[in-house]
């Protein structure tokens, strides 16, 4: 039988293998199809953008937290407890605000020619590079003061008042400090958050109206398939289902580890496995609803195999 500890570790590893593998299968194939001449979609430098983001999360989080299940403790000094937990908490933003970025994005493209959003199709795609630079940079400012409260395990023996996370350790501060620290930090992401839930709604609300309209049309000529950007619209929608529901959990695990003076581990494991959890599936979300992924796949199957077939004739 396993202990807890290990089977955590387990489910530690298996999370950051599948992330990291479904991140960089995502990115090799938006480069790819860049760098090959084909014609990209206007989201695809939003989704590279996400899938460096979550990249980051699942190597950040994943590898020291896999370690920290496995008894691996103490294996990190003051400056890379505080350099790893950086780099994840960018990440982390990056990935939220590139979401939230998607869906309003997609929200302009699919909204109607007459509407009022009819000047910003046109400006949109023009300051999507800008948007996405202002999103890195305000992630990057905001969480310098997050490594403040950090100290590695190696650090802290003398320190009493501090929260054990497993690899690295959190000092106590006042509760005024506190809470302005946990203020700053969530304030970012809860905008991102009404505004990809604003956005995802009225995606919802064209759509249907959209319905409401071909269900007058009775034409013999109208194809029932879905035009591409609905099929996108529905993509993007679950993506942003998929974040509220792992960012709902992650939130309430965050609450409950922040009220307890000494954590449980499993508090502090689930809390781990929800939090790295929607850079883990969102990869897959996007590479099951793209065509483009498996014809992209099987010409490489069949790429490989040529040669084989050229030598047994």
């Amino acid at each position: 039988m396993f202990s807890p500890e290990v089977t955590f570790g387990v489910i530690f590893l298996v999370q950051t293998t599948v992330g990291i593998l479904g991140n960089f299968s995502l990115l090799y194939h938006n480069i790819f199809l860049y760098f090959s001449g084909c014609s990209s979609r206007s989201t695809d430098l939003i989704l590279r953008h996400l899938t460096i983001a979550n990249s980051m999360v699942s190597l950040a989080k994943g590898i020291p937290q896999t370690m920290a299940a496995f008894g691996l403790k103490d294996f990190l000094n003051d400056f890379g407890c505080k350099s790893l937990l950086y780099v994840h908490r960018v990440g982390r933003g990056v990935s939220i605000g590139s979401t939230c970025l998607l869906s309003i994005f997609q929200a302009i493209t699919i909204s109607p020619s007459n509407s009022r959003w009819t000047e910003l199709k046109a400006k949109a795609t023009r300051y999507l590079g800008f948007s996405l630079f202002l999103c890195w940079l305000l992630h990057m400012l905001v969480n310098i003061i997050f490594p403040i409260y950090l100290t590695s395990n190696w650090d802290n023996k003398t320190i009493i008042n501090k929260k054990d996370f497993g690899y690295c350790s959190s000092v106590r501060h006042d509760k005024t400090t506190y809470s302005l620290h946990s203020f700053l930090l969530s304030f970012p992401d809860a905008v991102s958050l009404v505004l990809m839930l604003w956005a995802s709604g009225t995606m919802v609300f064209i759509l249907h109206r959209h319905k409401q309209r071909l269900r007058h049309i009775h034409r013999s000529n109208v194809s029932p398939r879905s035009s591409p950007e609905t099929r996108a619209t529905h993509t993007i929608l679950v993506l942003v289902s998929t974040f509220v529901s792992f960012y709902t959990l992650s939130i309430i695990f965050q609450a409950l580890l922040a009220s307890l003076f000494h954590p449980s581990w499993w508090v502090v494991h689930i809390a781990a496995l929800t939090a790295a959890g929607y850079p883990t599936i969102s990869p897959f979300v996007l590479i099951n609803r793209d065509p483009n992924f498996t014809r992209f796949c099987f010409a490489g199957i069949k790429k490989t195999k040529s040669p084989h077939l050229i030598r047994d004739t």
